[in-house]
């Protein structure tokens, strides 16, 4: 017997929803990897320095990544709550949340020389 509640009705409309976030959150990485090169390479050749145009990567790298990494969360949310609530699934939900947790914070650490408990600096937050 399968652990998997029926693909009909309501279930078939969550499993297909939790797959298109999938895909927009694919999509969300990818166009921003794709923007924030072009924002880098745009801000290096008009002079405002490589030192700069890094930084606006960065930031716009690591906003575009973890807006990413919170869809998917939200699709294995769906998924695990109304699909397949296994022990093991909640388990791998919760693991998958303790790993978008810490790359947020390693992110915003990279991006702003900061972990995100710690205040911005007045410098910072008018950028």
């Amino acid at each position: 017997m399968s652990t998997r509640g029926p693909t009909i009705g309501g279930w078939e409309v969550a499993h297909n929803v939790s797959e298109w976030i999938e895909v927009a959150a694919v999509a969300v990485i990818a166009v921003t990897v794709v923007v924030a090169s072009a924002v880098m390479i745009r801000g290096a050749v008009t002079g405002v320095g490589a030192k700069r145009a890094l930084w606006t990567f960065r930031q716009a790298f690591s906003d575009g990544v973890l807006l990413g990494l919170d869809l998917l969360i939200a699709a294995d949310i769906i998924r695990t709550v109304t699909l397949e609530p296994t022990i093991e699934n909640v388990a791998a939900l919760g693991l998958l949340v303790v790993v978008r947790t810490f790359l947020s914070w390693t992110l915003v650490l990279e991006a702003e020389g900061r972990w995100p408990w710690q205040r911005r600096r007045d410098s910072e937050s008018s950028v």
